[in-house]
């Protein structure tokens, strides 16, 4: 009797341990550089398997591949770029492909500002490759048009303009360095105004209403991230009220992203300058966020310290 009680549990033991392996598919694309190959080696320093360069046409043939053994690749990312021209221009229908097959992938698309790539291009001494006979602008505006599909149908898009090398590494490793799927990872992004706003915010909260510390003599030197100001900005009136609020009303949102497969998304706090009612809320709000649910959040200020 206890034999059997033993191959019994023996038995459930085993079924856990076959459990399927579902693999993840990442497809990398974005602006020419904006980073796509840091992130490739940050993914591979996390365990990916990472191709790059591999035509759109035959995505489908490897996506074929991962399921039928999974366990082999159980973390695979596709670095597709435009250098293929031609055959860049099937992606979607590849990527179509993909979802009538039952294969399950994600988008993760990389961004910059047209003077950082302009810089970026000039300091490497290197062509747009797509410039031909124009300018390095005419190249990047013709890869935007290109790209403006799959950024706006792009589950994650992180805008790399203000982040160098380093930055960008432990922002996809903060989305990638788990086993298994992200389930939301939030990144909070302080800024000022008057700096513009953040490119890759998916919901931009302004908090100009509040007092400013900066008319405060006391205060003008400290930033949100100091308990004075924080105490400042918090205990206004309506401010503690604009974050429980904000919280609720985002918590319907973030089931909605969940049911989407959506796994990332940017909160962008603004003031005018980015250096104490923005900071001081976004940290707040941050770590409210951070007790939700199946929520992971990181904070970011984008413009502290450049006044």
């Amino acid at each position: 009797m206890n034999q059997e009680q033993d191959t019994t549990g023996s038995g459930e033991e085993s079924l856990t341990a076959v459990k399927p392996v579902e693999a993840e598919l990442l497809v990398v694309t974005g602006m020419s550089g904006a980073g796509r190959s840091t992130a490739a080696n940050a993914l591979e320093d996390h365990g990916w398997y990472v191709i790059e360069n591999l035509p759109p046409q035959m995505l489908g043939t490897l996506a074929e591949l991962v399921s039928r053994m999974p366990a082999a690749l159980p973390k695979l990312a596709v670095v597709v770029d435009v250098r293929g021209k031609a055959l860049f221009a099937d992606i979607r229908e590849s990527l179509n492909a993909l979802s009538s097959a039952g294969v399950s992938y994600r988008v993760l698309f990389l961004d910059a500002s047209d003077d950082t790539l302009v810089r970026r291009f000039e300091q490497g001494r290197r062509p747009h490759p797509l410039q031909e006979d124009g300018r390095i602008l005419d190249g990047i505006a013709a890869e935007r048009l290109l790209l403006a599909e799959m950024k706006n149908q792009a589950e994650m898009i992180l805008d790399t303009s203000v982040m160098n090398v380093h930055e960008l590494a432990s922002a996809v490793t903060e989305l990638f360095s788990e086993s298994g799927p992200v389930v939301l990872s939030l990144t909070v992004m302080s800024f000022g105004f008057k700096y513009g706003l953040p490119v890759d915010a998916n919901y931009v909260a302004d908090v100009r209403f509040i007092p400013n510390p900066h008319w405060i003599p006391q205060l003008r030197p400290l930033t949100g991230q100091d308990e004075a100001v924080s105490n400042f900005v918090l205990n206004d009136n309506g401010a503690a009220d604009f974050v429980d609020r904000y919280v609720h009303a985002l918590e319907p949102v973030f089931e909605g992203y969940r049911r989407e497969n959506k796994h990332y998304a940017t909160i962008a706090v603004g003031c005018t300058g980015g250096k104490h009612r923005s900071v001081a809320v976004a940290i707040e709000l941050a770590k409210r966020l951070s007790q939700l649910p199946r929520v992971t959040t990181s904070i970011r200020h984008r413009d502290l310290g450049r006044e």
